[in-house]
Parts: C-alpha cells; structure tokens; sequence
C-alpha cells in the first residue's frame, strides 16, 4: 500500500540546518499494522506526516498503492487523503465549536456525501464507537477517552483504506487508552491499515510490525511472532 525510496526530509532556517529523515525505505502492506518507535525528535511524525501526504519529503519517493505521487500537486495530494487516510491525533484536534455529530460528520461534508447518506454513516459509526449518546455534546463536555472515541470515529468515517495515528493514547490514562488501542486493532482485524507512531511499548505490541527511527534513520525492524 505504502512505499518509500531513500526519503530525505531537511528542515532549513536561516541559521540551521536539520536532517529529521535520512535515506529511508519503507514497505507497508494493504491490512498491516505497524508502529512506529524511537526518542523525541527522531523523526517519527515527520515520517507520518509524510506518508500521510500532509508534508513534502525533500528528496525521494513516495508510493501509494503503487502509484508514485511524490510530485502530486496540492489539490491531487488533498483530494487523495480526502478519499484514502484517516488521521487520528494525540491531541484529538477536535472542532470546540461542532457537536460530536458535527465533528464526525464534517469529512463526508468535504466529499459532498448526500445528506441521507451522511446521517447514516455517522449514526452507525457513533454507535460502534458506543459513543453515540454524546452526539449532541461538544468536545469539552467529553472525558479524553470520549474525544479519542470521537477523534477515531471521524478518521474511520470515509472507510478510509489507510489510518494514520500519531500517539494515540498519550493522552489518555490506561484505561482509556487500551479502549482505543482495542478500537484501532478491531479496525485493522477488517482490513483497514494502521500505522501508529508510538512511545508505549504496550501500545507497539498491537502491531504486527515495529519500526524504530534513530536521528532520522531505521535502525531496527521487528516481526511479531504469530
């Protein structure tokens, strides 16, 4: 589904200079799972925001379901995430000012879904989400689990091909976060692919695959046994 040629991503200021991805190649399956590790700064969300195609790489290439679309132009870039990825944030990036129906429905807006359709599409997704009875609450009348639920619900609406998740469940206590974590492996058990850039171990053990980035470079992958 995924798949990236010696990847560079440089980071330029007047004064300074940062290498954040160096030479990387990277293969990711239709229905894998795969986490994404290492320390701060190693360049792992820049790596997702890339594969995401929401950032540029500076120099490489990068294929989606085998087509290389490291020189689509912005409206082809956007109208491919609109369609094919779903994003799910640390920070739940929530509208405060949309109701929980309101946030999830907006990505079928952006597709210009029937009316009809979208009502049915959100109501179902709520409901799985077991969230629907807040759908008329706003973001900060909800716990951070119920955000997190919400948040997921509006990156699964589209039946994207592709989630990408950058820290999940950092925001969230244990419990909560294994609630999410449990929602992302159920998505990924139908077909969905997920990767996830991870600090928690635990986390990374819901994966089938683990990634780790060290100053821009992988430096290790690891299989998980069946």
């Amino acid at each position: 589904m995924l798949k990236t040629k010696s990847l560079v991503k440089i980071f330029r200021s007047d004064e300074i200079e940062t290498t954040a991805l160096n030479n990387v190649n990277l293969e990711i399956a239709e229905g894998e799972f795969v986490a994404i590790m290492g320390p701060s700064g190693c360049g792992k969300s820049t790596l997702l925001n890339i594969l995401g195609l929401l950032d540029n790489a500076t120099t490489g290439e990068i294929y989606f379901q085998q087509i290389d679309v490291s020189k689509y132009s912005e409206r082809n870039r956007t109208k491919l995430r609109k369609a094919n990825v779903g994003f799910v944030f640390q920070s739940f990036n929530l509208i405060d000012e949309l109701s929980v129906y309101e946030n999830v429905e907006l990505p079928l807006l952006y597709l210009k879904t029937t009316a009809s359709e979208r009502k049915k599409k959100v109501l179902d997704v709520l409901d799985y989400m077991q969230i629907a009875h807040r759908k008329k609450h706003f973001p900060q009348q909800l716990s951070g689990g119920q955000q997190q639920r919400v948040a997921v619900a509006r990156a699964v609406v589209t039946n994207p091909k592709l989630i990408l998740a950058d820290e999940p469940t950092g925001n969230l206590d244990s419990v909560n976060g294994e609630d999410v974590m449990n929602l992302l492996t159920q998505l990924n058990n139908q077909g969905t692919t997920i990767v996830m850039v991870t600090h928690s171990p635990t986390d990374a053990d819901k994966a089938h695959r683990v990634i780790q980035l060290f100053d821009g470079y992988i430096v290790t992958e690891s299989i998980k046994k069946a």
